[in-house]
């Protein structure tokens, strides 16, 4: 394997767990019968924006490294607030 098709499996890579959390989202939707965002959309998000980071370094394209950077940010701000809100959840349950 060259260089070259290593960075190009990375980048294949990365597009693959981004479109991942698409395919999750929907999935979960179908199933729940209304528009949800599951757990695993935020870590397919975060895991394939990194790696597609990497590959836009690599490649040395400032659009796509602003993209993937700006997004990352997004991704693990969203996945705080979840797992914030599931803890406050489990430490100061609503009343029924």
């Amino acid at each position: 394997m060259t260089n070259e098709h290593f960075w190009l499996a990375v980048g294949l890579l990365g597009q693959v767990l981004f479109t991942a959390r698409f395919v999750v989202q929907w999935l979960q939707s179908e199933k729940e019968k209304k528009s949800v965002i599951p757990l695993a959309f935020w870590y397919f998000s975060i895991s394939g924006g990194i790696t597609l980071l990497v590959y836009a370094i690599y490649r040395q394209d400032p659009v796509f490294i602003i993209g993937q950077a700006s997004g990352l940010l997004i991704y693990f701000r969203n996945l705080y607030f979840v797992l914030h809100g599931q803890k406050k959840l489990k430490t100061h349950p609503t009343p029924r």
